[in-house]
């Protein structure tokens, strides 16, 4: 009888111990991108990731793996809010905030730095904290809005310039790389970033199918378009320019309990009981709709709070496919700064990606009309 109960205790501890799914990840596609950074306390993931992305971009399409300038782009981009918020009359977004298309803009408005030329801190600061910028910022402008002189000052964008130029540096016009000088237009065409490259695609139902519109999210200041496509779409575009070998900037809402940094994993469990269990296991994961999709973004569950980089593709022990996703937030989090998110948690709340054109398939193109 002893020998019977210790057999089966052995047999229930084998059962427990195949059915515990720890996560084994496996590689798929591994694309190159350069170190993992800290955006710091400050709320420009969104420079941070399409920054990544197009240091990714530049090494598919020269070779060269260079270190750019994130709060060159950020300077820039408070300017255009500034100007953006003052002539809404304050009726409009100023934080920290933005997209990916802000970065895309700001390189056909304003060109690329690397990092070196321009590092957005001071000489002995090592992080990066736009607190008090942002809150003096916003205090001059609505101060020029109240208009206590009856009539606009004709000095408020120079002020306002000044203010920038001393928390984040003057802009540059020109500069030396690698023994060549270079202005930040100049050297855009150097690296080969095109702006006229890029795309913003996204899957919502509230708009015409492979048509484009304004999405209308508060961080959306620049009333940036977004091509419309189906759900099963938005993930078959991702997962392909993976394949290809093309990078994609990711928008998607972080705010979930099964988000987590920490573990380095993201999903959506079928039952939240399993959500504790998840960060750890295999669990079983919720079936996504385009109807569930689209009310998680009506009723604000899903909203634009995070900006990340997808640069892989792996999968667990059962098959499940996962995207590698850099973060901004260190090194010392999850895997290296990085997160694996499952299919169902990118199709829940991913509210975009950014991608180069020629990563989408020709039938997709033809059905946006993407030249």
């Amino acid at each position: 009888m002893r020998n019977l109960l210790i057999g089966t205790a052995f047999s229930f501890l084998s059962v427990g111990l195949i059915t515990a799914q720890e996560y084994q990840f496996k590689t798929i596609k591994d694309i190159e991108n350069t170190q993992v950074k800290s955006q710091g306390r400050t709320g420009t993931c969104w420079s941070f990731s399409t920054t990544s992305f197009l240091e990714s971009e530049i090494i598919r399409l020269t070779g060269k793996n260079i270190d750019l300038s994130e709060m060159y782009t950020v300077r820039n981009t408070y300017s255009d809010k500034a100007s953006n918020y003052l002539y809404r009359q304050g009726k409009a977004q100023f934080s920290e905030g933005g997209l990916g298309h802000d970065v895309i803009n700001s390189v056909a408005k304003y060109g690329l730095v690397p990092e070196q030329i321009f590092s957005g801190l001071d000489l002995g600061q090592e992080s990066h904290n736009h607190a008090e910028v942002v809150t003096v910022l916003k205090s001059m402008l609505d101060a020029y809005i109240k208009n206590p002189a009856k009539q606009l000052s004709p000095k408020w964008k120079k002020a306002t310039e000044s203010v920038l130029d001393v928390y984040l540096g003057e802009n540059r016009t020109n500069f030396e790389f690698e023994g060549k000088a270079y202005t930040p237009k100049s050297f855009a065409e150097y690296v080969k970033i095109n702006p006229s490259n890029y795309v913003t695609i996204t899957s919502f139902k509230h708009a015409k199918i492979y048509e484009e519109f304004v999405l209308n999210i508060p961080d959306n200041f620049s009333n940036g378009s977004f091509y419309n496509v189906s759900l099963d779409e938005l993930v078959a575009v991702t997962e392909d320019a993976i394949e290809k070998g093309y990078t994609i900037e990711l928008d998607c809402d972080v705010s979930e309990k099964t988000f987590s940094s920490k573990n380095g994993v993201a999903f959506i469990p079928a039952s939240s009981l399993e959500s504790e269990k998840g960060l750890k296991e295999i669990v079983k994961e919720k079936k996504i709709t385009p109807s569930l999709r689209q009310s998680e973004f009506e009723n604000f569950n899903t909203t634009d709070d995070h900006l990340m980089h997808i640069v892989g593709l792996v999968k667990d022990q059962k098959g499940n496919k996962y995207f590698k996703v850099k973060n901004s937030w260190g090194t010392k989090q999850g895997n290296n700064g990085y997160v694996y998110m499952s299919i169902p948690y990118f199709k829940l709340k991913t509210i975009s990606v950014l991608l180069h054109k020629e990563a989408v398939s020709n039938d997709l193109k033809k059905k946006l009309n993407i030249n």
